[in-house]
């Protein structure tokens, strides 16, 4: 008996068919099920490593906040059976401030963690990994102000991640 013949490309296409109708399950079924966040844990122990302070105290100090504001539908300070997230940020990436190769001169700067959820005993329940990308527009004052400059710029970054998390944790 002769098998249907069947040609890699139709093979690849019906793989990608399942694979985001199963993707698209999934992000359905985090959001039916209404995670609640008690607490927010930023963790930067990773960049501290990478590129020191005051870089990593910098994203210590903005992070929760604005990771709180971005999932603030989400939100359950008192809730005991609610998860913990703990936003891991392994990498940021300043682009060199000369010779901006974006629209009008701007310049990419990158940030790269995890946001893990943990549930109410403390068991990984979800681990997202998460990049996001801010643009630096170069000023004449930063010339002179080189730590603010690379603060502003690390504070966007900061805010870009946290815009993410509701996204790519599928709320």
């Amino acid at each position: 008996m002769p098998g249907i013949p069947i040609t890699r490309r139709a093979a690849l296409v019906a793989l990608g068919a399942f694979a985001l109708s199963s993707a698209v399950a999934v992000r359905s079924a985090h959001a039916e099920a209404g995670v609640r966040i008690r607490g927010i844990v930023v963790d930067v122990a990773p960049l501290r490593a990478w590129v020191g302070d005051p870089t990593a105290a910098w994203v210590e100090q903005v992070l929760p906040g604005a990771l709180a504001q971005a999932l603030a539908g989400y939100m359950a300070p008192g809730d005991r059976s609610g998860a913990t997230l703990v936003a891991r940020i392994d990498y940021i990436y300043l682009a060199p401030t000369s010779g901006g190769t974006g629209k009008h001169g701007a310049f990419q700067d990158t940030i790269e963690g995890s946001l893990i959820l943990r549930g109410p005993r403390g068991g990984v329940a979800a681990v997202t990994p998460l990049r996001a990308i801010a643009f630096y527009y170069p000023m004449s004052v930063d010339a002179t102000l080189v730590v603010e400059g690379f603060q502003g710029r690390v504070v966007a970054l900061a805010q870009a991640f946290a815009g993410w998390a509701p996204r790519e944790l599928g709320l």
